[in-house]
């Protein structure tokens, strides 16, 4: 028989190969200063790309004041036993309402830590009848909590609802033979690789009536950064009401320690006394009940500022297109004023022109007249020539006609053609 530290020596593991070369370096480096982008590495300043602080909250002075006054009034000792013994506390059962709430969910219950609730979680909801079906880049403590399954597992391929829809056909007759059913786990947003589970689409597979399944969501990089409320990829993707189990963390976001998870009343009441790791463990500390309580305060005053400035932006939007609005309506009220004068001062233009032609006109009557009365005796005389004798009746008819126009101030544009021609030929 081999000792089973045999294999240590030539095995470290995929990680721990690798040991000697980066410890303290590129795995277990000590970072010091206050949390943030830059902090101190080996009395260097350097950038940081591994803190969960995704908020801001860790630094922020009325949260440190609420944690180090809770540590002061509570100490980490308190409460003392697992919650379904001594560990159960007013702060431990307001704090799950507020969450569930948050989230638009029935109900929600504490964990002691993420890791270690999600993959309880996960254990705790399947039997040995059921599949899962989960995607090839779920979080490690989401693969941990499918190996507990002692039943059937299907993976697909990440984010590919081609192979979903693959494994999900395969896992539906499975079920149909042993009488199980689905449990369906993913991530909201996926710690590595950075993009959001396709939620929307594997719900509808479900929606659509092809399979029935209940979906696992841990959205624990989602919480608190995505959606109007910040509840995560469910809220983001439109999907929230369709998630069955939603786990979230304190780690991220929250920057602290603890998770939960919401349902219905009646998962979570299931769960509170199935899932061996919440049972048999210590109650999540008061300081950290009290320091989520506040943290949650924060998201849900984050909420209400997002919706104040939406609300400002809305009446801002409003009050530019009334403004607009006045303004086109003044501009046609401008313009149709501008056209208005103009009118009026091409209508005054033509009555000043029109005045000025009468005026002309009249006095060209009383010059022709004059004209004619003084030619009309040597007209008389050359009566005998046969041509002047036509020109002469088409003066009289013209002047006739002048006469009558001197009534109306007018004397017409063809009988002034008339009488220039005329008066060319005579003279």
């Amino acid at each position: 028989m081999r000792d089973i530290f045999d294999k240590i020596k030539h095995n470290r593991g995929p990680l721990g190969q690798h040991a000697k070369e980066s410890h303290g370096y590129f795995t277990f480096p000590k970072l010091e200063g206050e949390i943030a982008p830059i902090m101190k590495f080996r009395g260097k300043d350097v950038l940081t790309w591994s803190i969960n602080n995704y908020l801001g909250l860790s630094n922020l002075p009325e949260v440190r004041k609420v944690d180090a006054d809770a540590s002061r009034d509570w100490g980490l000792g308190y409460p003392m036993g697992a919650r379904m013994m001594s560990g159960q506390t007013k702060e431990h059962e307001q704090l799950e309402r507020e969450l569930a709430e948050f989230m638009d969910k029935e109900a929600g219950y504490l964990l002691n830590f993420g890791y270690q609730g999600c993959m309880s979680s996960i254990e705790a909801l399947v039997g040995r009848n059921d599949v899962i079906v989960y995607d090839s880049e779920s979080h490690a403590c989401m693969i941990d909590g499918v190996r507990l399954h002692q039943g059937k597992r299907k993976v697909f391929l990440h984010n590919d609802m081609e192979s979903f829809d693959k494994q999900m056909a395969i896992a539906t007759k499975l079920v149909e033979q042993s009488g199980g059913g689905i449990l369906v786990v993913t991530e909201g947003v996926f710690g590595m690789s950075g993009d959001q589970g396709k939620l929307k689409e594997i719900i509808e597979f479900r929606k659509s009536g092809k399979y029935d399944f209940r979906l696992f969501v841990d959205d624990a990089h989602g919480f608190g950064t995505l959606g109007d409320k910040g509840q995560g990829a469910g809220e983001f993707q439109g999907v929230q009401d369709e998630i069955d189990v939603l786990f979230g963390t304190f780690a991220k976001s929250m920057a602290s320690v603890g998770a939960f998870v919401c349902s219905t009343e009646d998962v979570i009441n299931y769960l509170a006394y199935n899932m061996r790791s919440q049972i048999f463990a210590k109650s999540l500390p008061m300081p950290l009940v009290i320091g989520a309580l506040k943290r949650l305060e924060l998201l849900k005053a984050k909420e209400q500022r997002d919706a104040a400035v939406k609300a400002a932006e809305k009446a801002q939007e409003t009050a530019k297109k009334a403004q607009e609005t006045a303004n086109s309506i003044a501009d046609q009220t401008s313009k149709a004023a501008k056209e208005a004068a103009e009118k009026a001062q091409e209508a005054a233009k033509e009555a000043k022109e029109a005045a000025q032609k009468a005026s002309e006109a009249s006095r060209s009557y009383e010059f022709i007249k004059g004209w004619l009365e003084s030619t009309e005796n040597s007209i008389k005389e050359l009566q005998k020539t046969q041509g002047v004798n036509e020109n002469y009746n088409s003066l009289d008819n013209i002047y006739n006609n002048s006469i009558a126009a001197k009534n109306i101030n007018k004397v017409s544009q063809k009988d002034f053609e008339k009488l220039d021609g005329l008066a060319a030929r005579l003279i």
